[in-house]
């Protein structure tokens, strides 16, 4: 990589990113108002469909999502014409929120809010005391343990859960009981008494959450997604909770998305949903500021950068 010495001119689109500007001003970036002027390009708020032509001396973009498939799907992310453009995600970034919204998720379906709420009426209580579970001296199986994964697993330690993880290579995750490979991931959930999505989507994780697997979970195990919801067959999760395969789901994410009113989901009372709010556009910009100077400095001294994409893994 060639060493880039000066400092860079950068532009950022659309919502402004006051707290990043700032940081990447302090190390000595110079902000632009015109991407023609720009030699990298922090883009947030821009859907890919919409995404700008970028000038030949562009040669860094970052993305300020973790999930990035729709770039992919529209060809944007290329090395441009000199072969030399550099993007940056996200990745890990928003990992302690995201986790304690699947917290938020998994405490919702066990203690049964969507059905209270739903039924308005203190008539349900006794189906409540019932059916309400608990998460100590449960297993939790976590699909997908990265940056989400790690701050899951400290969550779940004071509730006396303990944890299964899954990743790419099956090496060991700090905090977790055994860790298995993503191919070994019928296993895992079958130990589980709660399993959490938290993959990025990829042609491999696509629909992997199928009739298949989901009849390797144990009876009423839960499932909770904060991934993408392409990674989740929508059909067989609403056969698998309506045999009762499944006792419950929490989704931040859907596929379609959003969900359309009057879908099966929305009517359960085991299925708790949110508008894939698990990181919020106003929480972004204090998050990204340190991460993207990181970037920044890496770049500049031809390093890679910490959040830097690999093209041809598609994340």
């Amino acid at each position: 990589m060639s060493r880039q010495a000066s400092p860079l001119n950068i532009f950022t689109s659309t919502f402004p990113l006051p707290q990043t500007r700032a940081a990447l001003e302090d190390a000595g970036a110079v902000m632009v108002d015109d991407l023609a002027e720009a030699d990298a390009f922090i883009c947030h708020g821009v859907a890919p469909t919409d995404f700008p032509t970028l000038p030949d001396r562009v040669k860094w973009v970052q993305l300020c999502q973790a999930g990035i498939e729709g770039f992919f799907k529209q060809d944007v992310i290329n090395a441009g014409e000199q072969g030399d453009r550099r993007w940056t995600n996200a990745s890990g970034v928003y990992g302690r929120q995201v986790a304690e919204s699947a917290m938020a998720l998994l405490l919702s379906v066990t203690h049964m809010h969507k059905k209270i709420a739903r039924a308005a009426s203190w008539s349900v209580w006794r189906e409540v005391d019932d059916n309400t579970r608990w998460l100590h001296g449960t297993t939790v199986t976590i699909v997908g343990a990265g940056g989400i994964g790690r701050h899951l697993i400290e969550m779940l330690a004071p509730f006396g859960a303990s944890v299964i993880a899954v990743n790419r290579t099956g090496h060991p995750v700090e905090g977790a009981e055994r860790t298995l490979p993503i191919e070994q991931v019928a296993e895992a959930v079958a130990a589980a008494d709660h399993t959490v999505v938290a993959v990025p989507l990829t042609d491999a994780t696509k629909g992997l959450f199928d009739a298949d697997l989901f009849a390797s979970f144990r009876p009423g195990a839960t499932v909770i997604n904060v991934a993408r919801g392409p990674v989740v067959v929508t059909d067989d999760l609403v056969a698998a909770l309506e045999s009762g395969q499944l006792g419950g789901a929490g989704l931040d994410v859907t596929d379609p998305e959003p969900l359309p009113d009057g879908h099966p989901l929305w009517e359960m009372d085991n299925v708790t949903i949110t508008t894939h709010s698990a990181n919020t556009r106003a929480s972004m910009d204090a998050q990204l500021a340190g991460p993207t100077v990181e970037n920044y400095r890496a770049f500049l001294a031809g390093e890679r950068m910490p959040t830097e994409i690999e093209p041809a893994k598609g994340y």
